[in-house]
């Protein structure tokens, strides 16, 4: 199984969530699952935000090596899931690829069945950065329980 990550500049949320669900998964030892992220705005090969570098490497986890890529039909293909940060991405990946309907989720969504978004901390300071890792961290412990129970 495949996850793909979809924000919309690829540097700070989704960049988060691929890290830290890699994390996740490696401690669970669910090795069946493999993860990426991209953006609907991105700008290839920018590198992840600092505070998002910092916040998760305050966790063990290194995402310095990050480069952004675009969302592109390729990376929406691969995925067996596709896990949105926002209602809005969600809506713009419905609207321009229609095969992605069945598997295109908002992060909460598929964690909780409740379809709100993840809050953007791009331009906020390392508090909000921290915030949002947590945000997205309570969601994927919830999605790893629920495939591990299925491992």
């Amino acid at each position: 199984m495949k996850i793909l990550f979809v924000c919309t500049g690829n540097t700070c949320r989704s960049p988060m969530a691929e890290g830290l669900m890699s994390d996740i998964l490696d401690r669970k030892e669910i090795r069946n699952i493999g993860v990426d992220s991209a953006g609907i705005y991105a700008i290839d090969g920018q590198s992840a935000s600092r505070w998002a570098i910092e916040v998760l490497k305050e966790e063990g986890i290194d995402i310095s090596s990050h480069k952004a890529k675009m969302v592109n039909r390729s990376l929406l293909e691969e995925a067996d899931l596709i896990l949105t940060m926002s209602t809005s991405h969600k809506k713009a990946l419905n609207s321009k690829y229609d095969f992605v309907k069945e598997k295109t989720y908002t992060l909460k969504e598929y964690a909780y069945g409740v379809e709100e978004d993840i809050l953007d901390p791009f331009g906020g300071n390392k508090r909000i950065y921290e915030n949002t890792k947590e945000e997205i961290k309570k969601a994927l412990e919830s999605i790893a329980k629920k495939e591990e129970k299925q491992k």
